[in-house]
């Protein structure tokens, strides 16, 4: 189960903020952000990418004003970078860039 949360805009959509494990073995985990309508449309946009264990339970983690920031200002509105982030240097990536392996 992934650590996560979400956040409620004033226009009515949400930000999804969740701690993933790497899908590379021994990678640590990442933080991925999800902008979308509603909470279950941000969590099927994941589980479209092939994240399809992915669910969200309660909000032990939202997402900081930071990463709100982050994900409004990419126009995919999905986002990711290692986490626990403890370096400034760390930029948001695109989903594009996090190499998820589908597994048949």
């Amino acid at each position: 189960m992934a650590a996560g949360g979400f956040c409620k805009l004033p226009g009515g959509s949400v930000v999804v903020a969740l701690t993933l494990p790497a899908p590379g073995p021994g990678e640590g985990a990442v933080r991925v952000l999800v902008h979308a309508v509603n909470r279950a449309r941000a969590l099927t946009r994941l589980r479209n990418l092939g994240l399809r264990a992915v669910y969200l339970r309660g909000n032990a983690q939202p997402p900081s004003p930071d990463e709100i920031t982050a994900v409004l200002h990419h126009p995919d509105g999905l986002v990711w970078r290692a986490a626990p982030d403890r370096s400034p240097a760390a930029y948001w990536q695109p989903i594009r860039a996090l190499k998820i392996s589908h597994s048949a």
